[in-house]
């Protein structure tokens, strides 16, 4: 039986352990923690979910949900044990955080193919391996992997939002419901007047922010003066506030579809409120991803209707996130160019996205176990590695989008049907396949 490493116990590795372990490979799974904890993990547990619990919507109209539905088909086995650990969250597949983390570390740790290895990976030897290291790669890891692929190593920083006690939230302010009212009313809403709204925007833009740590600081460019660079979907929020008053409103806190109940009128803006766990005992401020102090954040977020008296769970925080220029480095395999016995897994190929990551685990284990090898043009996960290996002069993190995949041919211009024959045409595609 083949033996296989894999440094990294996130998303991807886990998937990644799981797959080959299930078509007979003999698995050696490296994590560091909880001997060496990360910035940003908290738990000694495999596959713990960051900046939040929501693995995205599970409508096949979405990109999310199509990827989801193609990875069914492909028998991804993180998305078997996320439905079995979901929380209401209307048609968002969300999970109870520790739950999932703890069942998912008990699937690897049960499987007699597998052996973990509590240890820090500093280096790659000649053995085969699948590097899921994931975002938070170490800093001698991180050294010696820019010592193979050189001036292709690439950085972005990532900021993670607050979560707020239940119980301190007053609920005679908030209201609960969804979007439209699609689904169940699983979000918290917190209403805003204009008054309270441009009160809230001067706080986030006057705050004291964040000063990147010597672990942050960008450790693959010339100078430590250069400024953060986020990748836009975790840009934090006083950064958007500081782009203009308004922005905030017509984005993260639009309060289109979330008519008031209680005064029966559209509030000026909308925070949501996301839950964190299956008893609903904790709630993730969505969008308010953040590099406030800590003493700023309990300041300002306390200005958000509702939460005047809130009390934090866990303050946002901002890390740096690392990721490799695959294209550039890697084979159509994901092995490394100048070291073939060395395949990627995961954010540090370049997708961004929880349920991306498990992508990637699943895609490189069934390459790498000869049971797939270029998946289908018209599915999201089969443009999505294109994506990783086509070679482009600008390569940055990407998530699954309708964007990617090939035109339909339509005689109307109806965005809704385009996206179900788009999601339909996905998934005949990949039934062909299917392991």
């Amino acid at each position: 039986m083949s033996k296989i490493k894999i440094a990294g116990a996130g998303l991807a590795g886990c998937e990644a352990t799981l797959q080959l372990a299930k078509f007979g490979f003999s698995v050696e799974l490296y994590e560091m923690r909880p001997q060496k904890m990360t910035e940003a993990h908290r738990t000694g547990l495999f596959a713990e979910l960051i900046c939040s619990n929501s693995l995205k919507s599970s409508l096949v109209t979405t990109s999310s949900g199509l990827l989801k539905a193609e990875l069914k088909l492909l028998d991804c086995e993180l998305l078997k044990i996320a439905n079995e650990c979901a929380v209401p969250a209307g048609n968002a597949l969300a999970v109870d955080r520790i739950k999932f983390a703890d069942a998912v570390t008990q699937k690897v740790e049960s499987n007699p193919n597998i052996t973990i290895i509590h240890k820090e990976v500093t280096e790659l030897d000649n053995s085969d391996w699948i590097l899921a290291s994931g975002p938070l790669t170490s800093s001698a890891l991180s050294e010696s992997l820019q010592t193979m692929v050189g001036d292709e190593h690439l950085y972005f920083y990532d900021a993670i939002a607050p979560i707020v006690c239940a119980d301190s939230i007053d609920m005679d302010i908030v209201y609960r419901m969804t979007r439209y009212e699609k689904g169940d009313a699983d979000y918290v809403n917190c209403p805003f007047s204009r008054e309270e709204y441009y009160h809230f925007v001067e706080a986030l833009v006057a705050a004291e922010k964040h000063e990147a740590r010597e672990f942050e600081k960008p450790e693959y460019t010339n100078t430590s003066e250069e400024p953060f660079k986020f990748y836009e979907n975790c840009t934090p929020i006083e950064e958007l506030a500081r782009r203009g008053k308004d922005t905030l409103r017509f984005g993260v806190l639009k309060p289109v579809g979330l008519v008031n109940p209680k005064t029966n009128s559209r509030p000026f803006a909308v925070l949501q409120l996301r839950t964190e766990d299956a008893m609903m005992s904790a709630y993730n401020l969505v969008g308010c991803q953040t590099m406030m102090k800590y003493g700023e954040q309990k300041n300002v977020f306390r200005l958000i209707p509702g939460l005047k008296n809130v009390e934090f769970i866990r303050y946002g925080s901002i890390h740096r996130n690392t990721y490799l220029n695959t294209p550039q480095i890697c084979n159509q395999d994901f092995s490394l160019k100048n070291a073939q016995n060395i395949r990627l897994a995961g954010q540090i190929t370049g997708v961004e996205g929880y349920v991306e990551s498990i992508f990637s685990g699943l895609l490189t284990a069934q390459i790498m176990a000869g049971k797939i090898n270029t998946l289908p043009p018209e599915t999201i996960a089969g443009q999505l590695q294109r994506y990783l290996t086509t070679p482009k002069d600008n390569f940055v993190p990407m998530n699954a989008n309708f964007g990617l995949l090939p035109e339909i041919s339509m005689n109307q211009k109806n965005k809704k049907l385009k996206k179900e024959k788009l999601s339909q045409r996905s998934i005949e595609a990949m039934e062909t396949i299917k392991t």
